[in-house]
């Protein structure tokens, strides 16, 4: 298993060998699919990432959020 720690900033550094295995260099995005209380972490596509910055949070896209947020 590989590991790494969080800072008090919620920041972590991919490993090297994750880098590697998704062939990773500066710059690149990582996209995050949660499934079953696991996450899948995969390198993105250009293009793949949505225009709405919280578009893969769940917990903002009830009614009371979208009616909050409609003018923005």
């Amino acid at each position: 298993m590989i590991t790494s720690k969080l800072t008090s900033k919620s920041q972590t550094t991919v490993p090297q060998s994750v880098r590697r295995a998704l062939k990773l260099k500066p710059g690149d995005s990582l996209a995050y699919e949660i499934e079953d209380g696991r996450v899948i972490v995969t390198r993105a596509m250009a293009g793949s990432i949505p225009d709405d910055p919280f578009g893969s949070f769940d917990e903002w896209r009830g009614k009371e959020d979208e009616e909050a947020y409609a003018s923005l």
